[in-house]
């Protein structure tokens, strides 16, 4: 089965057994996760989501993805320069089962 979901303001498409790096939820590694905003499911459309479809994952571990380099510059100005990192924090999750009720 296949299925395009909704987390954390963007959208996954996922079949079983996908890995995910989402947005960090907060849950400890080896608990169960439950997908409510599913969008499609098998070439069903939902309006704007599906009620009678169930995605579970699996919290893999939390983390934080590498380091990005922001930097920050104004022409002819040169005391403005500004250099700067930023690390997204995730989850990585692995996608049990997709039921259709």
């Amino acid at each position: 089965m296949k299925a395009v979901i909704e987390t954390g303001g963007k959208q996954y498409y996922v079949t079983e057994g996908t890995e995910l790096y989402i947005e960090k939820l907060d849950l400890e590694a080896g608990k169960k996760v439950k997908f409510d905003k599913v969008l499609m499911a098998n070439d069903e459309i939902g309006h704007p989501y599906l009620t009678n479809v169930e995605v579970t994952g699996e919290v893999v571990k939390n983390g934080k993805a590498k380091k990005i380099v922001i930097f920050k510059y104004v022409s002819k100005s040169r005391s403005n320069r500004k250099k700067q990192g930023h690390r997204q924090p995730y989850t990585k999750v692995v996608i049990k089962s997709i039921k259709v009720k």
